[in-house]
């Protein structure tokens, strides 16, 4: 335990003196450089999908002048979520919405039901994917792999409007 409070202690000295004595026009220029950007888009969603976002987020990081930094993507819902898949292939997208479809089926006999039979399951298989993703932007660009794309996952059988939230900290 001792050993971890000096070494703490040791980055926390190093870190003061840094400040105290750091040329302050440089710790202007980068706390300058640095600043964070939130904002949301909207998707309307039509029952159980894969909605490609990509180009909506592309654009909102091109109308906010993004250059590079990191970008947090957060779906504001417990129903639906994104995931980073195949973009070329859209029988990629179908195996995908019918695999979660079979592993986890409306029909059971779940005890939260109060929105609907639909409801529990959309929250199992949000939980089985991801509500947040984080990618890095470089050079004005998405970093994204060739076939890549970026997706709200539909879970719900009824018409939703789904909010997504952008979180942008860098230059």
């Amino acid at each position: 335990m001792e050993g971890i409070f000096t070494h703490s202690l040791k980055y926390r000295i190093e870190f003061y003196i840094c400040i105290r004595y750091f040329d302050k026009n440089y710790l202007n220029f980068l706390i300058d450089m640095f600043h964070q950007i939130t904002g949301y888009i909207r998707i309307n969603t039509k029952g159980p999908n894969l909605i490609d976002i990509t180009k909506d987020i592309i654009h909102w990081l091109k109308i906010k002048e993004c250059l590079k930094g990191l970008l947090n993507i957060h779906i504001m819902h417990t129903s639906a979520s994104l995931i980073v898949q195949e973009n070329a292939d859209s029988t990629v997208l179908e195996d995908i919405i019918e695999y979660y479809s079979n592993s986890v089926p409306s029909d059971y006999k779940y005890k939260h039901n109060t929105e609907g039979e639909d409801d529990m399951p959309a929250h199992i298989k949000s939980s089985l994917t991801l509500t947040s993703i984080s990618l890095s932007v470089q050079s004005k660009s998405l970093m994204l792999g060739t076939w890549q794309g970026i997706y709200l996952f539909e879970h719900r059988h009824r018409s939703q409007t789904r909010e997504i939230n952008l979180h942008f900290i860098g230059e």
